[in-house]
């Protein structure tokens, strides 16, 4: 059994009484108050002064800004999370800075999501029961799974989302464990439209459209919706809550449905090879951008990545110009094009192929290369500028304490 500490969110959902509904209310306004309010100071330092502001200024920003009237309902919530995303507004600064994402953005009271976070100082987990700062009485949580024996949580998140649904997220110390892999065991993923996932084992995952299945109610909520008048009345905002129920069902579906996959590849094969696909250019395509969402390939690759880490297995990533379609998996020749609309061909060495059962058994073929002696398997011929057609990146199974992860 491979085993490994790691930190693991445990999500769960709770109903909140009214008073401790319109505490959490107040305390997602407070929190999105302070991060706009803090990107405004740092914006306006920089663009006149040239001047980076921490977060130790920050802090002392807030603190001001608490004694001020007009902002002086900040000290009526908890200070612990108002802290937290004065940390948080840092983390985006720096990955700005590093050139890892985009210059942060301003939060909407409408579209961002609606959260607030606790470290162990401002929430009291005992027997079993949660009750967080400036509250009376513990959260009426929905214990679905239990948590690692003897977990003492680290931090709490608490969100509400689009669906008025209120959910709680708690961050523990695990070892999550499965059993070993038969040694030497590999898969190839080709993912797909149609076929959600194809594996070089033949094996075709049929893609569950969850979007599609939902798109008559999804329609007629949307119309309902926007046959409501603007602003903020109460039919309007049941209309949105609406829409939001029908996107949640979406998306919890797709996710289950991911988890159940990802686990069942990862618990398999000790090597797992994926193909490395620009979603973020494949979605400016009209045609195929509703399906390309729907399908999910972003989080499937996400769950991927933290799994193999979690219970020792290795990822291999393709890179996204390697020729799998078009490569001959039998006697490795070439085609020089290979349409869509082609689902089967026959080279010229009398095999014939299964588009995407090739593709599948080309990326095994090609992360298997990059595991065992680097790349060299294949000719390099498509690739331009004769660069190596395979991405040397390998998730290697680790070795020490695992990174934390967002997600259980």
């Amino acid at each position: 059994m491979a085993t490994i500490h790691v930190k693991r969110a445990f999500k769960y959902r709770f109903y909140p009484t009214d008073a401790q509904a319109a505490e959490l209310s107040r305390t997602f306004g407070c929190v999105r108050k302070v991060y706009n309010m803090a990107l405004q100071a740092r914006t306006e330092a920089w663009t006149l002064r040239r001047e980076r502001v921490n977060y130790n200024a920050m802090s002392a920003m807030l603190t001001a800004w608490k004694k001020t009237e007009e902002l002086a309902y900040l000290s009526e919530v908890s200070s612990v999370p108002l802290q937290q995303a004065l940390r948080h507004l840092q983390g985006a600064f720096a990955n700005f800075w590093a050139r890892r994402a985009k210059y942060p953005t301003f939060k909407s009271r409408k579209r961002s999501r609606k959260s607030a976070e606790y470290t162990s100082s401002a929430f009291r987990f005992r027997d079993g029961e949660l009750t967080l700062a400036k509250m009376a009485e513990p959260l009426a949580v929905v214990w679905s799974r239990q948590l690692p024996e003897g977990a003492a949580p680290s931090t709490v998140t608490v969100s509400q989302d689009s669906a008025g649904r209120w959910f709680v997220s708690l961050l523990c110390e695990d070892r999550p464990t499965m059993p070993n892999a038969p040694a030497g065991s590999a898969v190839g993923i080709d993912a797909g439209i149609t076929a959600l996932v194809t594996l070089s084992t033949g094996e075709k995952v049929t893609n569950p459209r969850h979007e599609r299945r939902d798109r008559e109610r999804l329609a007629r909520a949307q119309r309902n919706l926007a046959r409501k008048a603007p602003g903020d009345g109460a039919n309007r905002a049941k209309a949105r809550f609406k829409v939001g129920r029908v996107y949640a069902r979406i998306a919890d579906r797709r996710r289950d449905f991911l988890h159940e996959l990802t686990t069942r590849l990862v618990r398999d094969n000790q090597v797992v090879v994926i193909e490395d696909l620009a979603v973020r250019n494949m979605l400016k395509n009209r045609r195929l951008a509703r399906a390309i969402s729907d399908a999910g390939w972003t989080e499937m690759r996400s769950m991927l990545e933290y799994k193999c880490e979690w219970y020792g297995r290795e990822l291999v990533v393709v890179d996204r110009w390697f020729p799998s379609s078009k490569l001959c998996s039998a006697c490795g020749i070439l085609r020089s094009e290979m349409p869509l609309n082609v689902r089967e061909w026959t080279c010229d060495c009398g095999t014939t192929h299964d588009r995407d059962v090739n593709a599948a058994k080309n990326i095994l073929a090609a992360g298997l290369a990059v595991t065992a002696c680097g790349d060299g398997v294949r000719p390099q011929r498509s690739t331009p500028g004769g660069q190596s057609s395979v991405k040397q990146e390998v998730v290697p199974p680790p070795r020490t304490r695992a990174a934390a992860q967002p997600r259980g």
